[in-house]
């Protein structure tokens, strides 16, 4: 998972090499910003190690004058290059490159041209027939935009998961050495795991004043700006704008409060009545006898005072998991040290980082056991996709670390397919028939309508030598909705060929859907959950595909990646009529 601290300064990087563009400066100086703010965003180790050891400039890419802003940052949280820029080129112009279509070079015709400076403005040439005036634009453009900008304001404002789960894991340490500070957890739809959200929660035992524990939050580099509401919550805000809501408790009622700040509002109504049949009050300070209620240090306490068996965070969304509890019947959930398998890799062979050796080395290093080489096929041009005869050039080096890794780990030699707008498939059957398994994924066309979109899919799903549909919808969070499918008909074509659909755990991507998730779990399909490894610290991003099995109520089972290496192997090896 992404450090926050490095996440942080690969946003304002990113930033400034927008601004730059907009601005017009020189390409190398703004591609010098491109590449630090990549290999920040996925460098494995937090840049604060770096800083502190002196080594800031063995970070590739990162020369003296990047070290130096990368410095400031860390010691004031300001990047005074940045502050400069903001007052040359107008920040709300970044607004626009929300829109698809519209890079920097195109902001700034339109900035320059007819002094457009935000999503209002560009609204109000759009509508006024002015942007077609300007070179490179047209009638057609205009239409595109006035589209993009309508789904772009229907499109819900809410948060990657990653972004809270990687923040929280760096305010949970700075609050840990404020001493007043008894406990701090991660809670509300962060620890519920929910794909999308309005910001982070946090639950702190707290016994000194509340403008004490703000104004310690406040000295924290990643926090810009913050209040107190009553006597129980903080709001504060990082400098992207991302909302950190902390609740405050005293140390003995952490239980209950933890209890009422994890589940969803009708998970906690439901608890609230069950103890009301029983004669009793729960709020978040306690349990017990109207105006007598008592508090609870920890939540299974809270759960067995009820009668029933504590219910992990994923569940709590008053879906039926409450009756379960009550007859201790909660669904056996994938187990988060299950995953030990992942069938969806990239290699510098395409778009990857990593070579073959080093990929497999990292993957062991993070506690795998089944490694499946993926790379791109020859029609993602874009992504240097693989050609039939650089595949099997490709196999020779697989085999020569499989020859080194033997009776260690299982290395499998596949490839990421593209399946084209009519469902075939971008490889032909000779070269598909020689592999260990097939990813067969959508690109390109993924504007298509339901029904062809399903017939599309559906048709690669049935292939006899497609193994795992990867990333259905083919959407990236939050520009790209992908393909209307049908899923119910997807599914259906997957159980009769007996292939697995893909959860790709990218935090962008997320495909399947919780929604589609827990329909395929109710039927019975297959699925795999792999993280489209492109760096070293994608691995981490499996938890975010496990945490949606969890939330779906998913049989591990059901998980091909949970399977003991023999068991995943005789899967493949049946399905291509192998063994």
């Amino acid at each position: 998972m992404t450090h926050a601290i490095n996440l942080a300064l690969a946003r304002r990087f990113e930033r400034i090499a927008d601004l730059l563009e907009i601005r017009g400066d020189e390409p190398y100086k703004i591609r010098a910003y491109r590449r630090a703010a990549e290999i920040l965003a996925h460098l494995p180790e937090p840049v604060t190690r770096y800083y502190e050891e002196g080594r800031l400039q063995e970070i590739p890419g990162i020369g003296a004058a990047l070290a130096r802003k990368i410095e400031q940052f860390l010691e004031t949280g300001r990047i005074p290059f940045l502050e400069r820029l903001q007052k040359e080129v107008p920040p709300t112009l970044l607004e626009l490159l929300q829109l698809p279509g519209l890079g920097p070079s195109k902001v700034r015709k339109l900035w320059k041209t007819l002094g457009i400076r935000d999503l209002s403005s560009l609204e109000q040439a759009l509508k006024e027939g002015r942007v077609r005036q300007v070179p490179g634009f047209g009638a057609k453009t205009e239409e595109r935009l006035l589209r993009a900008l309508a789904e772009y304001r229907r499109r819900p404002q809410n948060y990657l998961l990653a972004h809270a789960w990687s923040l929280a894991a760096f305010l949970l340490e700075w609050l840990q050495d404020i001493p007043a500070v008894h406990r701090a957890e991660v809670t509300g739809p962060t620890r519920r795991w929910v794909p999308y959200l309005p910001g982070l929660d946090l639950l702190v035992a707290f016994t000194g004043s509340r403008e004490d524990l703000l104004a310690a939050l406040l000295g924290h580099p990643l926090l810009e700006e913050g209040e107190v509401h009553g006597n129980s919550t903080l709001t504060l805000r990082d400098a992207e704008g991302f909302p950190v809501t902390v609740h405050v408790v005293a140390p003995a009622a952490f239980g209950t409060a933890w209890v009422a700040t994890t589940g969803s509002p009708e998970h906690w109504a439901r608890l609230q009545a069950l103890a009301r049949e029983q004669g009793l009050s729960l709020t978040p300070h306690g349990l017990g006898p109207a105006g007598e209620e008592g508090p609870l240090a920890e939540e299974e306490a809270v759960y067995q005072a009820l009668g029933l068996a504590w219910i992990p965070p994923e569940l709590r969304e008053n879906r039926g998991e409450i009756e379960l509890a009550r007859r201790d019947a909660l669904p056996a959930l994938l187990p988060w040290e299950a995953w030990r398998a992942d069938l969806h890799t990239h290699t510098q062979w395409s778009d990857g980082t990593l070579s073959i050796r080093d990929l497999v080395a990292a993957a062991w290093k993070r506690g795998l056991r089944v490694l499946a080489i993926t790379d791109h096929s020859q029609a993602q041009r874009v992504a240097n996709g693989l050609s039939p005869q650089r595949w099997l050039a490709q196999h020779q080096e697989v085999q020569r670390v499989r020859d080194e890794w033997q009776g260690r780990m299982l290395i499998l030699h596949g490839a990421e397919v593209d399946i084209l707008p009519d469902g075939s498939l971008d490889f032909p059957d000779e070269l598909l028939e020689r592999m260990d398994l097939v990813v067969a994924s959508p690109h390109m066309n993924l504007k298509q309508d339901a029904e062809a979109a399903t017939a599309r899919m559906v048709r690669a799903a049935s292939h006899p030598l497609v193994d795992i549909v990867g990333h259905p919808r083919g959407k990236m969070w939050p520009r790209r909705a992908g393909l209307p499918l049908d899923v119910d008909a997807l599914i259906r074509a997957a159980l009769a060929n007996d292939t697995a659909l893909e959860v790709n755990s990218n935090p962008y991507r997320l495909d399947l859907g919780e929604e589609d998730l827990r329909r395929a779990a109710q039927a019975g399909a297959l699925v795999s959950i792999n993280t489209d490894a492109h760096h070293v610290s994608d691995f981490a991003h499996h938890v975010f595909g496990v945490a949606l099995a969890r939330r779906a109520w998913l049989s591990p089972e059901l998980v091909v990646n949970a399977w003991q290496p023999e068991t995943l192997l005789g899967w493949l090896r049946r399905r291509r009529g192998r063994g």
